[in-house]
């Protein structure tokens, strides 16, 4: 049976995924899409409204590990290990981020993760990631 990511997600995220607000939005066999709508309340500059880094960073945390467990077929303990991040640019003021995370290849016990984080156009993106899993079911 394949893990069902729109069922897992049809009762929120939990913790702090629920914190952030973070929504389901799509998926394919190896990626997960979700959305943080825009709430002032995690604004890092009170001026301008953008949001801040770290709500951002955490949905591509969790866009990825949905993406590992996408192209595992299954849920199964995971720890990340490394999660580089490259801020490009500020988030547009008043509207939805999106985070669409990408497992990249399976070798052994580690997974491999990339993904991007925009706000009206996938190819104009405010930050992107690279990373690992440490699959805690394969380890020996």
């Amino acid at each position: 049976m394949a893990f069902d990511i729109v069922r897992f997600t049809a009762a929120g995220f939990g913790g702090h995924g629920n914190a952030l607000g973070l929504r389901y939005h799509d998926h394919g066999e190896d990626w997960a899409e979700l959305a943080l709508p825009y709430q002032h309340r995690l604004a890092g500059d009170a001026d301008s409204g953008a949001l801040a880094a770290g709500p951002i960073i955490a949905m591509l945390d969790m866009a990825t590990s949905l993406a590992v467990w996408l192209k595992r077929r299954r849920f199964a303990h995971q720890a990340t290990l490394d999660l580089r991040v490259d801020q490009i640019r500020r988030a547009r003021a008043g509207g939805t981020v999106f985070g669409r995370g990408e497992c990249v290849a399976l070798t052994g016990s580690i997974a491999f993760v990339r993904g991007v984080a925009y706000d009206q156009d996938i190819g104009d993106p405010l930050a992107q990631v690279a990373g690992t899993f440490m699959l805690m079911d394969r380890l020996s």
